[in-house]
C-alpha cells in the first residue's frame, strides 16, 4: 500500500515516520517458564492454532510515538490532502 502518510494523533508529522515490518512466529509455549515449547510453519499449524491475520506493515509516528496500522496514516493522508 502507498499513499500520503499523516499522523491521526499530532495530525501536523507528515514526513518523518518508522515504517514497521511485521514477520509472525507461530509457536506454543510452556504456560510456566514461558520456554517455546513448538514452532509451527503456516502450513503445519495444530487444529487449535489460528494463522496470524493481521496488517504486515505498522507505523509509527517519529514525532509523537503513536504506532498504527498503515491503513490509519494513510487514510488520515488522504483527508489531509483535500
Amino acid at each position: 500500500m502507498s499513499g500520503p502518510y499523516c499522523c491521526p494523533n499530532c495530525k501536523t508529522n507528515r514526513t518523518r515516520f518508522n515504517v514497521i515490518n511485521q514477520e509472525p512466529h507461530s509457536v506454543k509455549m510452556n504456560p510456566q517458564t514461558g520456554e517455546i515449547m513448538e514452532e509451527y510453519t503456516n502450513d503445519q499449524l495444530s487444529p487449535f492454532h489460528m494463522a496470524y491475520n493481521g496488517p504486515e506493515i505498522r507505523v509509527q509516528c517519529a514525532v509523537c510515538g503513536l504506532i498504527e496500522d498503515e491503513r490509519t496514516f494513510i487514510k488520515f493522508g488522504e483527508k489531509s490532502n483535500a
